[in-house]
């Protein structure tokens, strides 16, 4: 097959449908085929609101057959496409894997896709320049699956309303990222996040004008460190590999990526091709074993946060910008009256990672400022959308940086990285 040669335009679809082939071996072997299979229909035609973990709802077994789907396909799109990879692709795919633990799943996914391609034609532009934008805005798949299936609307009137409203988040959703953008000026890695959740924001202050509300959901797996410890070592440590086989350059290329800020946009793989994969791997390890270090939980949700940091590896993360954000993360969390590995904390302190260019471009003491702000910041505004939005923490950075980064600005003589 032509995609598998060896060059760098096939790479991340190569990587990609390995690590896909291993989540379906695995989950065979964890699960039977009639276990799967209940699983999936009960995710499927579940609401997805935040927190919904498809490991709890579905099982290990369909959890993992829902994330090799709900990655496998777009990636056949891209290439159908003839889109060439980058960092930006790469990180995206990685997102999409992730939440298809926690939200996203191989049918609530499109009609957003639907609603971009929609928007692309509107525009008379190829549909492969909104690409990017529509695997990202996938972040408000719960909208289709809450209308469709919590019972506020007749079964087939539910699922039409619900299909075509993320149809118009689809279309109207790519000029809004576009425009969010300016307000942090790439300080924040999640941008369409961002844009998401004041989307979601307008959205749920409609629903409730008009009488609806959801309630506050926690769905939260426990006891599968041991199972997913396996699964994500082994994919960390086989990205260090991709990133090592036959690099020469690897050792210069990590120093440049580190001096790198991280700002949007900062393409790792374009700039330093196989390197970025051993950057994705070290920042798996370093991810997965904090949450076990802090005594929390591996799952759908933590999981998601974990791929989400990976794909970044390849868009502007590295341990240099990443570490003082977690770090201040942390320290916002151990002052916090909840425990430190309580949901909401521990998926605050993966995700605030949106904030490592802060660190990048000012220096450690900023990102740990950061870190500490993006905890308290982003702990009160899952309300603001009602859970629709599952880059909730794209909203939380977005507001952290808009705040932060002008007074940085201010009185940091240099601007320049510590």
């Amino acid at each position: 097959m032509i995609f598998i040669k060896e060059r760098r335009f096939y790479l991340p679809y190569v990587v990609i449908s390995i690590i896909n082939l291993f989540f379906l071996l695995s989950a065979f072997i964890l699960d039977s085929p009639s276990k799967i299979l209940s699983g999936l229909i009960t995710i499927l035609k579940s609401p997805d609101i935040l927190i919904t973990d498809y490991v709890e709802l579905g099982g290990i077994g369909a959890a993992l057959i829902n994330s090799s789907l709900t990655s496998f396909i777009p990636m056949i799109i891209l290439i159908l496409l003839k889109v060439k990879p980058n960092g930006a692709i790469i990180m995206s795919i990685w997102l999409i894997k992730g939440f298809a633990f926690f939200g996203k799943n191989i049918l609530n996914i499109w009609p957003i896709m639907i609603g971009v391609y929609l928007y692309s034609k509107y525009k008379k532009e190829p549909f492969s320049k909104y690409v990017l934008t529509a695997l990202l805005s996938t972040t408000l798949a719960p909208t289709v699956s809450q209308f469709s299936y919590t019972g506020h609307f007749p079964s087939y009137s539910g699922v039409i309303l619900g299909f075509s409203l993320g149809i118009f988040t689809g279309f109207i959703l790519p000029p809004i990222a576009n425009h969010c953008f300016n307000s942090h000026n790439g300080y924040n890695l999640y941008n369409v996040g961002f844009a998401a959740g004041l989307f979601a924001t307008l959205l749920m202050a409609i629903l409730r004008a008009l009488g609806i509300e959801f309630p506050s959901r926690l769905i939260w797996n426990v006891g599968s460190n041991h199972i997913f410890s396996i699964i994500l070592f082994t994919t960390s440590l086989f990205l260090i590999i991709i990133g090592l086989y036959k690099n020469k350059n690897l050792i210069k290329d990590i120093k440049n990526i580190f001096k790198k800020s991280g700002i949007l946009p900062s393409d790792f793989y374009q700039d330093f091709g196989r390197t970025a994969y051993f950057n994705m791997g070290i920042l798996g390890l370093v991810s997965t074993t904090l949450v076990l270090i802090v005594n929390g939980d591996l799952n759908g949700p933590t999981i998601s946060g974990i791929f989400t940091i990976i794909g970044f590896g390849a868009f502007g993360k590295h341990l240099l910008n990443v570490i003082p954000v977690i770090a201040g993360a942390l320290i916002g969390a151990y002052i916090n009256t909840n425990p430190i590995n309580s949901p909401s904390l521990i998926l605050a302190i993966l995700f605030s990672t949106a904030l490592a260019p802060i660190a990048g471009k000012f220096g450690w003491i900023a990102g740990i400022l950061a870190g500490v702000l993006h905890v308290n910041m982003v702990s009160n505004i899952g309300y603001l959308h009602g859970g629709l939005n599952l880059y909730n923490n794209g909203l939380g950075a977005g507001f952290v940086a808009m705040l932060l980064v002008p007074v940085l600005k201010a009185f940091k003589k240099n601007g320049q990285v510590n």
